[in-house]
C-alpha cells in the first residue's frame, strides 16, 4: 500500500497540512477546556480546507475523514526490503508511476516491521526471505518521498530464497541492478538506493538513522 503525491510544491502543502492535522488530533485527544478543543477543531478545519483545495473535495468529507481517525497522531510506519545478489540490488518498477523502487509500503496492523518487509517482498517481486539486519530508519520528508502524511521507513536487509523475482499486482517488473547500471528511480528511491549500496560497503553505520536537526 502506498501513498504518493505529485510534485515537490504540492508535498510541502501536503506536509504543512498533515502538521496541522496532526496537532489537532493531539489536542482533541487530550484537551479538557472547552475553548481548547474549539480551537483544535478550528486547526483541523484548516488543514482539511487545505487538503480539499488540493484535491477539489469538500471540505467537511475531509473533515469527517480526520475525526475517524483522531488516533493517528504519529507519523505512518512503512518498511522496504533490500535483497542483494551477486552485488546486485532487487528493485521493482511501479504501476502508479512506472519507476524504479526497493520492494516495500505501509505497515498493516498486527505486523511486526519484520513481518511486514517480508510480505511486502512477496507481494511485489514474488520472492519469500529472511530478515536478517536493519539497515536504517528513514524521514519521508528528509529523503524526498512523496507521500501525503510524514512516514518512517524501516529498511531491513532481506536473505531471499532461491528463485526468478515476478511482479505483484502493484510492479510491473522486478528485476536486480548493480550499482553503476540503475534504472530512472522513483522519488525518494533515488537518494535511498544509492545510499544502499554505500550501508552494504561500510561506508555508513548501520543501522542508519537521521539525525538531529540543527535548526
Amino acid at each position: 500500500m502506498r501513498l504518493e503525491i505529485g510534485d515537490s510544491s504540492t508535498g510541502e502543502l501536503y506536509q504543512i497540512a498533515d502538521e496541522l492535522r496532526g496537532i489537532a488530533s493531539l489536542g482533541l485527544n487530550f484537551a479538557t477546556d472547552r475553548y481548547e478543543v474549539e480551537n483544535y477543531r478550528r486547526v483541523l478545519a484548516l488543514s482539511a480546507r487545505l487538503i480539499a483545495a488540493l484535491e477539489q473535495r469538500s471540505p467537511a468529507e475531509i473533515v469527517r475523514q480526520f475525526q475517524d481517525n483522531l488516533q493517528h497522531v504519529s507519523p505512518l510506519a512503512g518498511v522496504e526490503a533490500a535483497v542483494v545478489q551477486e552485488g546486485r540490488l532487487l528493485l521493482i518498477r511501479r504501476q502508479d508511476d512506472g519507476l524504479w523502487a526497493l520492494p516495500g509500503g505501509l505497515v498493516e496492523v498486527g505486523e511486526t516491521l519484520a513481518e511486514a518487509a517480508q510480505r511486502e517482498l512477496q507481494e511485489e517481486a514474488g520472492l519469500c526471505g529472511r530478515v536478517n539486519q536493519l539497515l536504517g530508519i528513514f524521514d519521508s520528508r528528509l529523503w524526498h518521498t512523496r507521500t501525503k502524511s510524514q512516514l518512517y521507513t524501516a529498511m531491513f536487509l532481506v536473505e531471499a530464497n532461491d528463485g526468478v523475482p515476478a511482479p505483484g499486482p502493484e510492479a510491473l517488473e522486478a528485476a536486480f541492478f548493480s550499482e553503476c547500471e540503475l534504472p530512472e528511480l522513483s522519488p525518494g528511491h533515488h537518494l535511498r538506493v544509492p545510499f544502499v549500496f554505500r550501508l552494504l560497503r561500510g561506508e555508513v553505520s548501520a543501522p542508519y538513522f537521521d539525525p538531529v536537526s540543527e535548526e
